[in-house]
C-alpha cells in the first residue's frame, strides 16, 4: 500500500453502451438544459455520424431544442475557432453544450465553456501558455456539458485539461481546472465504427501513451495504477482488432473505455511526461497529429531516458505479456521497447515522421523546454538525438 499523500477525483459520469446516444434528451433535461448547441466537425458531418446524434432530438414535444450545430473545428483546438464558437453560442442563446468528435472538438468545447463562464469573447483574454486553476480557488462552471467521443485516444471526455493552439505564439497552451471536465461522457461505440484504420491506430496509441506515462510517473498511486494497467491490457487486446475490423462494436467499446481510464491515470499523476512534451512540439511546429507523434516517440523516449523507467520496468513487462522478462533492468527495458515497436508496426504505423518532410529542427530544443508540460526537463542532447532520428535528418542538417 502506498502510504504517501495523494488525491484522486473523478467528476464526470460515464455512460457506456451501444446506442447510448438515444438518452441524450433526458440527460440534457436532467442537467437543467433547454437549448442545445452541438459541436462537431465537417468530417463527421460528411460521414453521417452527426446525423446519428441529431436524429435523437427530432420530434421532441418537450422543452429540449437543438438550437444549432457548430462544425467549424479544425485539427487542434485553435483560438480563432473557439472565438467563433463563443459567438455562435451567444447568438443562438445556447445553454447546453454537446461535443461530438475527437480531442480537437472536445478541447474546443471545453475552452468555449470556460470562456463563456469567464465572460470572454476572445479566449486569449485569459489564456496564457499555462492556465492552472486549482481547488478551492477554481470556480464551478454551471453550463451543462456532455461529451461524446468518436475516437478512442485523447480521453478528453473525462479529463480536467484542454490544449489550445495559440496561433500567435505557435504553441499549444494548456488549460487546466477541476471543473473543466464534462458533466457526462457518453461512450457509444456505434459512433466510432467508421473511423479509418490509420486514425484508429494512432489514436489508440495516444491512449496507450497516457497509460504508460501515468504508470511510470513519480506520482503514481494504487488508484492510478489500477486505471493505467487495466487500460494497457485492454488496448493491447483490442486495438489490433479495431484497426483490422472497424465495425467490431465490442472492440470499439473496449477502446473507448480504455481511453477514458488511461487519461484518468495520466492527468492525476502528471509529473514528467516527456513523450507528450515532445509530441506537442512536433504537432505545433510541423502539424503531426498528436496520437501519431506519441506513437512514434513512445519507444524512442523509453529507450533514451532509462532512469525514468527502470524502477518499474519488470512489472510493466509482465503486464504487457512479455514472458520471462530479463532480470537485468536495462535488458528488460530493451525488451519492452522492442515489444512496443513491434506492436506499433503490426497496427500499420510508421516509425518516423519522414512523410511530413521536416527539413529543419532549428529552435526545437528550446520549444520542447518551453512547452507547458515540460515539468521534467529532457536533456538537450536527448531531445536532439530523438528528434533527428524520428525526423530522418542528420545532426548537421
Amino acid at each position: 500500500m502506498n502510504l504517501s499523500y495523494f488525491q484522486y477525483a473523478v467528476r464526470t459520469a460515464i455512460h457506456s453502451g451501444a446506442g447510448i446516444r438515444t438518452t441524450l434528451p433526458s440527460l440534457v433535461q436532467g442537467l437543467g438544459g433547454k437549448r442545445v448547441i452541438l459541436f462537431t466537425d465537417k468530417g463527421l458531418n460528411n460521414a453521417g455520424v452527426t446525423s446519428q446524434v441529431t436524429e435523437v432530438f427530432r420530434g421532441l414535444s418537450g422543452q429540449i431544442q437543438l438550437a444549432g450545430i457548430f462544425d467549424d473545428i479544425e485539427q487542434d483546438a485553435r483560438a480563432q475557432n473557439i472565438n467563433r464558437a463563443i459567438q455562435f453560442v451567444r447568438e443562438r442563446n445556447g445553454d447546453t453544450l454537446i461535443a461530438l468528435g475527437g480531442g480537437s472538438v472536445l478541447d474546443t468545447v471545453k475552452s468555449v465553456r470556460w470562456a463563456l463562464h469567464k465572460g470572454y469573447s476572445d479566449i486569449q483574454e485569459g489564456l496564457t501558455v499555462m492556465v492552472r486553476e486549482q481547488w478551492p480557488d477554481a470556480e464551478p462552471i454551471n453550463i451543462p456539458f456532455i461529451a461524446i467521443p468518436t475516437t478512442a485516444g485523447t480521453g478528453s471526455e473525462v479529463s480536467i485539461a484542454a490544449l489550445v493552439y495559440n496561433e500567435n505564439l505557435k504553441v499549444k497552451a494548456s488549460l487546466v481546472s477541476p471543473y473543466l471536465s464534462p458533466d457526462i461522457a457518453l461512450l457509444d461505440p456505434e459512433l466510432s465504427t467508421g473511423l479509418p484504420p490509420r486514425i484508429t491506430a494512432f489514436t489508440g496509441m495516444d491512449a496507450l501513451t497516457h497509460a504508460v506515462e501515468g504508470y511510470f510517473s513519480s506520482k503514481a498511486n494504487p488508484l492510478t495504477d489500477a486505471y493505467a494497467l487495466q487500460a494497457i491490457k485492454i488496448i493491447l487486446e483490442n486495438l489490433p482488432i479495431a484497426v483490422k475490423e472497424g465495425g467490431n462494436v465490442e472492440a470499439r467499446a473496449n477502446m473507448l473505455l480504455a481511453s477514458s481510464m488511461a487519461i484518468l491515470a495520466f492527468t492525476q499523476t502528471s509529473s514528467g511526461i516527456p513523450v507528450h512534451n515532445m509530441a506537442h512540439v512536433f504537432g505545433a511546429k510541423f502539424g503531426v497529429p498528436h496520437g501519431l507523434a506519441n506513437a512514434i516517440l513512445l519507444p524512442e523516449i523509453l529507450e533514451s531516458l532509462p532512469n525514468l523507467y527502470l524502477a518499474r520496468i519488470k512489472s510493466f513487462a509482465r503486464v504487457i505479456g512479455i514472458e520471462n522478462p530479463s532480470e537485468n533492468d536495462q535488458q528488460c527495458l530493451s525488451e519492452v521497447v522492442n515489444f512496443i515497436r513491434q506492436f506499433s508496426a503490426e497496427i500499420g504505423l510508421p516509425n518516423s515522421f519522414v512523410d511530413f518532410k521536416i527539413d529543419s529542427l532549428a529552435g526545437f530544443v528550446e520549444a520542447v523546454h518551453n512547452d507547458p508540460t515540460a515539468r521534467y526537463k529532457i536533456p538537450a542532447n536527448v531531445i536532439e538525438k530523438v528528434a533527428y532520428k524520428v525526423s530522418g535528418l542528420t545532426v548537421n542538417a
